[in-house]
């Protein structure tokens, strides 16, 4: 009898072990999952005010930026002329490059050259063959409105933008941020300039 005893009580210990092991597990797969949380919590939180990843589509900004390119917008007081942006309009995100600020007189000749109060501006990412007056119904000259930037796409010929009325001048509210890195596909990772 004392035999089955001890069988019992080392049963017990093995059985003790394994359950603090088990709870052990338990508190580590706890403390995994609140971390993976906490992470993904912040990573929401930061995306929502700070960061955007977006997926460009469309070829008005090529070749600087092309269609299923993966871009990260950072949100920003202030954008400046060159600078390329992500906005809303009408529930969509479009991606523009910043022309010209508010009070600013912007002109574009026939042969596509920007004019902003009366000084050509050298765009150094658009290719020759990208310059063009494109579709244009606003009257030109034209002075960009109070609190409000104007925006053109890099692929001037096809791009709807700021110089159609039916997208015309941007709002600082409608604004995601600036562009800063093509992330995706790798083979086209890069700093946007």
């Amino acid at each position: 009898m004392e035999h089955k005893e001890t069988i019992n009580l080392e049963k017990l210990k093995k059985d003790y072990k394994r359950s603090k092991n088990r709870e052990k597990i338990f508190y580590e797969f706890k403390k995994t999952i609140g971390f993976f949380l906490v992470i993904i919590s912040v990573g929401i939180i930061i995306s929502s005010f700070w960061v955007r990843v977006l997926t460009i589509y469309g070829t008005s900004m090529s070749p600087n930026l092309t269609a299923k390119d993966t871009v990260v917008a950072f949100k920003k007081d202030q954008y400046k002329s060159g600078d390329v942006i992500a906005f809303y309009y009408n529930n969509k995100v479009l991606v523009k490059r910043v022309i010209a600020s508010s009070g600013d007189w912007i002109n574009i000749s026939n042969n596509g050259n920007v004019i902003i109060n009366d000084k050509e501006i050298k765009e150094k990412y658009l290719l020759k063959s990208s310059k063009s007056i494109g579709k244009t119904d606003i009257k030109l000259p034209y002075q960009v409105p109070e609190n409000k930037i104007f925006v053109m796409g890099d692929h001037r010929s096809v791009s709807i933008d700021s110089r159609n009325k039916i997208i015309g001048s941007i709002g600082k509210e409608q604004i995601i941020g600036k562009i800063k890195f093509i992330i995706w596909p790798l083979s086209r990772f890069d700093i946007l300039k």
